[in-house]
């Protein structure tokens, strides 16, 4: 408390003069308006360049949260699309075989918001960890994406937290397609760089070009037709049985992982219990 008090004893000149000065600019702006409107000006621009730093602060911190909300955003827009896809499909099959048009036989897709918590892309069999699980309706087998593609599939489920298997991993096998043809094969992860992988057993009779976009087939319930994984690069390899390999640039960026979305399938469900009444009835064949 002495060193206080000696402080302000030893300043004291200091706190005069500013006591003095604000004193003083109070009287000047107040009774002044030409000076007035000089310091409500200055203060105007000094208040908008710390509005705007204060700004830019905040919203740095707020990045997150919209980033959330464009992935929620986009999520939406994909189903939509996956639907309006699949009722052209529908009403296209009506038509050919002249039958009244469908209106509810959709396949329904619904999603989970997740944030990663952790994430390899160096090993040979790579997992993703994601801050959701059963608690949040997260089951085995889901498929998992982000904003640009395929991620991969939930391998095993704890209450708050999940682990993903990843797309670059080399017991991962999904079914793709090269877009708007039926030619599919099957995408796997060599173990080598994190930005590619290879569309195997695609036909050697079919057309293939640089650039051309890969999208899952939908020959699962896992995933919708037409998610993209990625774009072909070019490289062929020849393999047997008229089959070629084909090298794929990943459009998800592995290393970069941030929010992703779990996908839930109403078919999925069904095909499900359709095989757990096959294998009841097995059992009781024999």
């Amino acid at each position: 408390m002495k060193e206080l008090l000696d402080f302000f004893i030893k300043h004291s000149h200091w706190f005069v003069f500013i006591f003095y000065m604000f004193i003083s600019c109070y009287l000047l702006f107040h009774n002044n308006p030409y000076q007035q409107h000089v310091y409500l000006t200055s203060a105007n621009v000094v208040s908008a360049s710390v509005y705007n730093g204060m700004s830019t602060f905040t919203s740095y911190f707020n990045l997150r949260d919209i980033n959330e909300d464009l992935q929620e955003r986009n999520a939406l827009l994909e189903l939509e699309v996956v639907n309006l896809r699949n009722q052209v499909n529908d009403l296209r099959l009506a038509y050919a075989d002249s039958i009244s048009l469908p209106v509810d036989d959709v396949h329904n897709y619904e999603y989970t918001l997740a944030r990663v918590i952790s994430n390899s892309v160096s090993s040979p069999n790579n997992y993703i960890t994601i801050n959701r699980g059963s608690k949040h309706g997260i089951k085995p087998e889901m498929g998992i994406v982000d904003q640009n593609g395929v991620v991969g599939t939930v391998d095993a489920v704890g209450p708050n937290a999940s682990r993903v298997i990843s797309l670059l991993n080399t017991n991962f096998r999904l079914s793709c397609k090269v877009k708007n043809t039926d030619a599919f094969g099957s995408m796997v992860w060599d173990g080598t760089s994190p930005y590619f992988a290879r569309l195997e057993g695609m036909p050697r009779h079919g057309q293939y070009n640089r650039g051309d976009t890969i999208v899952t087939s939908g020959y699962s319930a896992v995933f919708p037709e037409g998610i993209i994984v990625g774009v072909i690069d070019g490289d062929k390899k020849e393999a047997r049985d008229n089959f070629i390999s084909l090298r794929i640039r990943l459009t998800t960026d592995f290393t970069q992982l941030s929010t992703v979305r779990a996908i839930s399938s109403e078919l999925k469900s069904e095909l499900d219990s359709l095989a757990d009444a096959t294998n009841r009835k097995e059992v009781i064949a024999k």
